[in-house]
């Protein structure tokens, strides 16, 4: 292909639209109103997605989404930092599970969304 690809962003969905703003706010992402019904959140200029004010349960809950990091210990301790477990009681946040191909932690949104945090081994 010719054409560089400059980025990707995926689309979720929310059950409490509202509730998943205020908790990616939380998480650090910035948020850009699109529209009433979709934000883009992104880490200023890096890696962003798109959440949607629609609901699918069946979508939702295979929805993942891996955000790779430096450290993922040091991200993880910072995410346990930020109390959303206890602002989010719906929220799950795990320790880190160390893999052959690195490292990762696993977060649950409002909406069920999985998020990888994840830091690949040296190559």
């Amino acid at each position: 292909m010719n054409n560089k690809a400059i980025s990707i962003r995926p689309f979720i969905g929310a059950k409490d639209y509202g509730r998943s703003r205020n908790f990616y706010r939380d998480l650090g992402f910035e948020e850009v109103i699109l529209s009433k019904d979709m934000s883009l959140f992104n880490t200023g200029d890096g890696p962003g997605f798109y959440l949607q004010n629609a609901y699918v349960k069946d979508w939702v809950d295979n929805s993942m989404v891996f955000l790779e990091v430096a450290d993922a210990e040091l991200y993880r301790q910072s995410l346990a930092d930020l109390d959303l477990i206890i602002k989010y009681p719906e929220v799950r946040l795990t320790q880190v599970q160390h893999f052959d191909w690195g490292k990762e932690c696993y977060l649950h949104d409002p909406s069920g969304i999985l998020w990888h945090f994840g830091q690949f081994n040296s190559r």
